[in-house]
């Protein structure tokens, strides 16, 4: 099933990021990776997401620059649950599983599912923040349309 990507952002509550202090600003663009690139196997494209449907890989970029000096400041998110997180552009990111209650890296946090307990995977992200410095930056991180 595809959508346009008006829909698909109305659907998903128009993503948005958040930041900690009030004087930073983010922009947030959505980008759909595409398969072989002229014709070559192997090669991937990046394009402004027209439509999107399940599998397609989306490349949301966070672009942030705080007013005034510069600051330690943390940029948070929630995953669309259309969305299956993959992974960021920082590395340094902390990750929810559980809407912001807890937070902690990837890897470390488990949850409890109808086998037991077992270590959270990327698509069971429901919230993403990074801790960055300075005036200005970018952000990216990948997911796949469920």
């Amino acid at each position: 099933m595809r959508m346009t990507i008006l829909a698909f952002l109305a659907v998903l509550g128009a993503q948005t990021a958040q930041a900690s202090e009030t004087a930073a600003l983010i922009k947030s663009s959505i980008f759909v990776e595409r398969g072989a690139y002229n014709g070559r196997p192997g090669t991937r494209t990046v394009e402004r997401a027209s439509t999107l449907g399940s599998g397609d890989r989306v490349v949301t970029i966070l672009d942030w620059r705080t007013q005034g000096e510069t600051r330690a400041v943390t940029v948070s998110l929630s995953i669309p649950t259309h969305l299956a997180f993959q992974r960021s552009s920082l590395g340094n990111e902390e990750i929810s599983i559980d809407q912001g209650r807890s937070w902690g890296k990837l890897g470390t946090l488990r949850l409890r599912d109808n086998d037991g307990l077992r270590l959270a995977a990327p698509e069971d992200v429901t919230n993403i923040r990074w801790r960055v410095n300075g005036t200005n930056g970018r952000i990216t991180y990948s997911a796949v349309v469920r």
